[in-house]
């Protein structure tokens, strides 16, 4: 029997069965699948990125006073000194809205300024002050340390397989833009 909250790991049939439980709901008696969390890539993809985040933002926000989206913002302008608040919304893969509310609270703290008007007269880059090239220098230091830990147990070769996997994913996610198919 199925019971609630129990999954039932399913191993044979179509290829996305592969990605499936089934669970049991216990007021309706209805068997449903779902999504496991132990082999859908996504859901772990999520989950990692998702608890990635809370983590780091922990640490900045006690440590340095900003958010990981400040951090984002500290790498992208390092990267790309002139970077518009669209660019970095489209680098970053973050809505323009929360980039730009992200470069006023950098500019409030004096970590970021702001650059010419571009010729479409409406936006303008963005670049580190020296304090803000100091802060990120400050942090880059222990995000390396953080992700050495993170990458205990595993050698270069599965780290440089990881990256490849991953900007395949971005290339793949980047083509469904135009093209979403079914809804998720």
């Amino acid at each position: 029997m199925l019971h609630k909250g129990v999954a039932h790991e399913k191993t044979s049939g179509s290829e996305d069965e592969w990605f499936l439980v089934r669970m049991n709901d216990e007021e309706t008696g209805e068997v449903r699948e779902t999504l496991s969390f132990s082999r859908s890539p996504t859901v772990l993809l999520t989950f990692a990125a998702n608890r990635f985040t809370r983590a780091a933002s922990r640490i900045y926000q006690s440590r340095y006073g900003l958010g990981a989206m400040d951090w984002r913002m500290l790498v992208m302008l390092t990267r790309e000194p002139g970077a518009t608040a669209a660019r970095a919304s489209e680098t970053i893969g973050i809505d323009k809205g929360a980039v730009s509310r992200c470069i006023q609270r950098l500019s409030k703290k004096g970590l970021v300024r702001a650059g010419d008007l571009h010729s479409n007269g409406r936006s303008r880059g963005w670049h580190l002050t020296a304090k803000g090239q100091n802060l990120h220098d400050l942090i880059l230091k222990e995000v390396l340390v953080r992700q050495a830990r993170l990458f205990e147990g595993f050698d270069r070769a599965e780290i440089e397989a990881l990256c490849s996997m991953l900007q395949r994913f971005l290339t793949n996610l980047d083509a469904m833009k135009s093209d979403p198919g079914p809804m998720e």
